[in-house]
């Protein structure tokens, strides 16, 4: 699909979107209430003594965005230990109408952190508890400053683990609010199927329970899906219940190159509509194989590959692995190496999940421009392809890496930020790629969310749905306090 065919389709989408559009209105950094601010740091100072700090280094740390967009600080860090202090500070915000800006671990994309108007951050790492395990209702309740890492250490001795897992050890309240997904999802969904119930600290400082410990209910609006992927903009999640599973019996992992991107990825369409059940299926293109080379000291042939992993039963699994074995070989792939050890598997994710430092390591000095895209499966080989053409035309260092199982895809061009032109030039390319994906009745993020950085394309994608979400923002938020600036726009 050419770019010009992008714009021609996006442009009805433009003018359908129509409506209220002209009443949101973009948050700027002029837009700060320092008397507000000032007046709220000094009543938060007395009541949190030296958990509020104002040092630049502290503010630097929670703001930095891990992506090309600037970082914008916000004026004090509260390191919150409770529900209770998550509500004071809240409390205190919404009667200055101060700007609040959650924080985990600081890995969110898209500019998902920054504080484009000041405002105070609330660090969630101390509220770091597993509270509660339920191993024969299958699930846990946990504060949101657990990470994914520490929830299955503690799991390890109960059988059970999560399995959500979206590269970096990242707080499962950030995982939440950003709706991330990662490499289990083909097989196990996003962190959208896999939070039961939160508790969620709202503007106004009351606390909500959003749904029940049971696995279904038809009582009401479902609170728990809207506040999964609200990325801090509706509340802040001060407490989780999330689902767990039996570890398999058998795990098996392996690899499997080919010539080409298509036989790569129609392989992985073939082996979804046969219903193999694949727990993890990643693609990486030949120039990411030859990144996790040099990084991992490992020797893959320098073509795209298929890096992927069956769970069941012992018998199960050999039946999978057959039937895989047989896809592959008819659309290209060889040489498929298996490894079903703790310890192989771990060397084998772990290079896939190094593969940004991977980037950074193969053009030093670059800034890696994460950015994602997901479409249906069957569109899935289709797009990457015509993303490389833009990647080779315009210039770009821009390796592949994706979750293409449930059509979802990262490429992150390598720039050098001083060079006005190249930067420029990636612009260009993250826009053809948001339009593609959108025009293929795809969506701009598969798991980075909305952030700052693609506000623009949710308009492209939703449409008037844009203004509705605008809307349950202000009915929620009338004094735009929660993480304003990010995900949508503000009504006056």
């Amino acid at each position: 699909m050419q770019v010009f065919e992008l714009f021609f389709i996006l442009g009805h989408t433009l003018a359908d979107a129509g409506g209220v559009a002209v009443a949101l209105q973009d948050l700027q950094t002029s837009d700060r209430n320092d008397t507000g601010i000032q007046t709220a740091i000094s009543v938060l100072k007395q009541r949190f003594g030296d958990r509020l700090k104002t040092s630049q280094a502290l503010l630097e740390q929670h703001s930095h965005t891990m992506t090309y967009i600037p970082s914008q600080l916000p004026d004090a860090v509260v390191f919150a230990q409770s529900t209770q202090d998550v509500q004071q500070v809240v409390r205190v915000c919404a009667e200055y109408k101060v700007p609040i800006i959650p924080f985990g671990t600081g890995t969110s994309l898209e500019g998902g952190v920054n504080a484009p108007a000041g405002g105070i951050s609330i660090d969630l790492n101390s509220m770091n508890e597993v509270i509660k395990v339920n191993a024969e209702d299958l699930d846990c309740v946990i504060q949101p400053g657990v990470t994914r890492e520490a929830l299955n250490d503690y799991l390890r001795d109960t059988g059970l683990f999560f399995p959500i897992d979206p590269g970096a050890n990242a707080s499962l309240g950030g995982m939440a609010a950003t709706r991330a997904s990662g490499t289990n999802a083909v097989r196990y969904g996003t962190m959208r199927e896999n939070v039961i119930s939160m508790n969620v600290v709202m503007p106004d400082g009351r606390l909500v329970k959003t749904a029940a410990r049971t696995r279904k209910s038809s009582a009401g609006y479902d609170l728990t899906k809207l506040m999964v992927g609200s990325e801090g903009t509706l509340g802040i999640i001060t407490e989780l219940t999330l689902r767990l599973y039996g570890i398999p019996e058998r795990i098996s992992a392996g690899v499997c190159q080919f010539e080409t991107v298509e036989g790569a990825c129609n392989t992985t369409i073939l082996a979804m509509q046969t219903g193999l059940p694949m727990a993890r299926i990643e693609l990486l293109d030949a120039l990411q194989v030859k990144m996790i080379n040099q990084y991992s000291g490992l020797e893959y042939e320098p073509k795209p590959t298929l890096f992927f992993e069956f769970h069941g039963s012992p018998d199960g699994v050999a039946e999978q692995i057959e039937s895989f074995n047989a896809i592959a070989e008819e659309l290209g792939g060889g040489n498929i190496q298996w490894v079903e050890t703790m310890e192989a598997r771990n060397r084998l994710w772990k290079a896939r999940h190094d593969a940004y430092y991977a980037m950074l390591a193969w053009r030093q000095g670059s800034q890696g421009i994460a950015t994602d895209a997901c479409v249906p499966i069957s569109r899935l080989a289709e797009c990457i392809a015509e993303t490389q053409k833009d990647v080779e035309e315009l210039g770009l260092v821009a390796p592949v890496i994706g979750h293409v199982g449930d059509g979802n895809f990262h490429i992150t061009p390598l720039v050098m930020m001083d060079d006005k032109d190249e930067v420029a030039r990636a612009e260009t390319f993250i826009e053809r790629l948001n339009l593609r994906a959108i025009a293929m009745e795809g969506t701009c993020t598969g798991e980075h969310g909305i952030g700052q950085g693609k506000r623009r394309f949710l308009r492209l994608e939703h449409g008037v749905g844009a203004d509705i979400m605008a809307s349950i923002k202000h009915a929620i938020d009338p004094d735009n306090i929660m993480n304003p600036g990010k995900v949508v726009g503000y009504l006056e």
